[in-house]
């Protein structure tokens, strides 16, 4: 049998709620792509410059980051974390209807605000309830989960593109003769860094004629069944009004703790003591023997936030500059050749993450980041030596995405399964990811202006050299704490088997 059968029986048992998990990062990466291919159209829209429109990224990576922050406050009550994910995916899926109707760009910032904290919701509630039902079998699950985001995230800009102006769609003298340009520039805007399209000045005022309406209005149909499936969870749980005495089936969220470690032989005793420790809000934060917890407990929450800070980073740096990188000396390629670049690299991370799903059950999350780190690495550097090379972009472009793609699944089951599945490692780490993807567009952005292109893949082989280290100093500070916990009192109730290092 491929999966041992306590896992597949809990599986089974929960089957419409992983599934469930799953389809709502597909709404996350279904509403985090469209913005780039349709931020002209959306200029359009509002009436906007470049610069101002530029602004809306900001607005829906900051309102993420804050989202995930505050995704890990709804921890304590499985019904709250269900109604806050309904609420979210919900709330997606009418963004995506109004937001052809945004005459203003401010209107347009404070929607894709709205979205982005619903977004940072989603991310950490669907990565910290797959993690407390699988534990330590949670990597391949997480795999799946961001195989997902990946899906929607290369659909989004398929279902946009066939409605995208080829033309500027603000009508005026000007458009009749300075379209030539527009690919180019949709190619050439990253988020979070409005200075390389600072130049371009593109129309103002006059008639708004763009069909994008149409592909918001079909990526909400489509996203529309995903709260509809979270709502069909909650109505087998019994969690909505007037079903409260319905015998649902669904486990709370202490349940499929104490599921999961049937196998392992849970006492009732050690089951009694883990839900008064998992009851709690942020509970590895206020439970008292935190503050008794080994060195080692928060250098490795400080490494691992530190490896995803870069390996996102990574990835919103690449796909976003690449293009520019293609398009100047010394490739000086076409720009709609250059402008296949990101749709390769974003190609080629859905795949790997499909690759990890099975990857992942054969191989514990250790050896898998091992892999990806000596991937990433040699990737950039492959990508430095053939500097000259088209084929030697693209390829390497693919090799880095099939390399990165498992990076934060497998660093959260890892980091979990470190730190005895306490929880709050979830939200440290998701919200590490984002604020690595905004600041180090901004940084790398401002050194290729500075520096010159050629930077783009220094910064590429500086960054990821020091992901390897740094993955270096967990497994330093993975043997350390092992030892540290077997060692001193601070080991929790929760701890009882977990104290070993992983094992499948």
């Amino acid at each position: 049998m491929w999966w041992d059968q306590n896992l597949l029986a809990l599986f089974r048992r929960n089957l419409w709620t992983t599934v469930t998990y799953w389809s709502v990062f597909f709404s996350f990466g279904l509403c985090i792509a469209f913005l780039g291919p349709t931020i002209l159209d959306l200029r359009c829209l509002t009436h906007s410059s470049l610069k101002e429109i530029t602004w809306v990224f900001f607005a829906q990576q900051f309102c993420i980051l804050v989202g995930s922050t505050l995704g890990g406050a709804f921890k304590k009550s499985l019904k709250l974390c269900l109604f806050v994910l309904l609420t979210s995916t919900l709330i997606i899926s009418v963004v995506f209807v109004i937001i052809p109707f945004c005459r203003h760009v401010v209107v347009l910032a404070v929607i894709m605000a709205v979205a982005g904290l619903s977004m940072g919701c989603i991310d950490t509630i669907s990565n910290m309830q797959l993690v407390k039902i699988y534990k330590q079998d949670s990597a391949v699950f997480l795999q799946v989960l961001h195989f997902f985001v990946g899906f929607g995230a290369l659909l989004s800009p398929l279902i946009v593109d066939p409605f995208l102006s080829d033309t500027n769609c603000i009508q005026s003298n000007y458009t009749l003769n300075g379209s030539t340009n527009l690919e180019h520039i949709r190619n050439s805007i990253v988020p979070h860094h409005p200075g390389n399209v600072s130049h371009y000045v593109l129309p103002l005022y006059g008639p708004a004629l763009t069909n994008v309406g149409y592909a918001f209005w079909i990526m909400a149909s489509i996203n529309l069944p995903v709260p509809i499936a979270v709502f069909i969870l909650m109505y087998k749980a019994g969690m909505v009004p007037g079903c409260e005495d319905r015998n649902g089936t669904l486990l709370s969220a202490d349940e499929l703790a104490m599921e999961t470690h049937k196998g392992h032989q849970t006492s009732d005793s050690q089951i009694t003591e883990t839900q008064k420790v998992q009851s709690g809000n942020f509970n590895c934060c206020q439970n008292k023997t935190f503050w008794d917890a080994p060195c080692t407990y928060f250098a490795i929450h400080i490494c691992s936030a530190l490896i995803l800070f870069m390996t996102d980073g990574i990835v919103g740096e690449y796909s976003g500059f690449v293009y520019s990188y293609a398009v100047e000396e010394p490739l000086l390629l076409a720009h709609k050749t250059a402008g296949y670049l990101p749709s390769v690299l974003w190609a080629s991370v859905t795949l790997g993450r499909l690759i990890s799903i099975s990857v992942s059950y054969t191989m514990a999350p250790r050896t898998m980041l091992l892999i990806n780190m000596i991937g990433v690495l040699g990737a950039f550097l492959f990508l430095i030596l053939s500097q000259n090379s088209t084929a030697g972009l693209f390829i390497g472009t693919a090799f880095l995405g099939l390399f990165i793609s498992s990076v934060f699944p497998s660093m959260l089951a890892y980091t979990e399964n470190i730190l005895n599945y306490k929880g709050c490692a979830t939200t440290v780490l998701v919200t590490s990811a984002g604020i690595g993807e905004m600041v180090l567009q901004i940084l790398v952005g401002t050194i290729i202006e500075t520096k010159g292109s050629y930077s783009f893949l220094v910064c590429g082989v500086s960054l990821s050299t020091l992901a390897f280290t740094l993955y270096i100093v967990l497994v330093v500070l993975d043997n350390m704490h092992t030892r540290e916990s077997k060692d001193t009192p601070w080991k929790t109730p929760e701890q009882g088997r977990d104290a070993e290092p992983y094992q499948r």
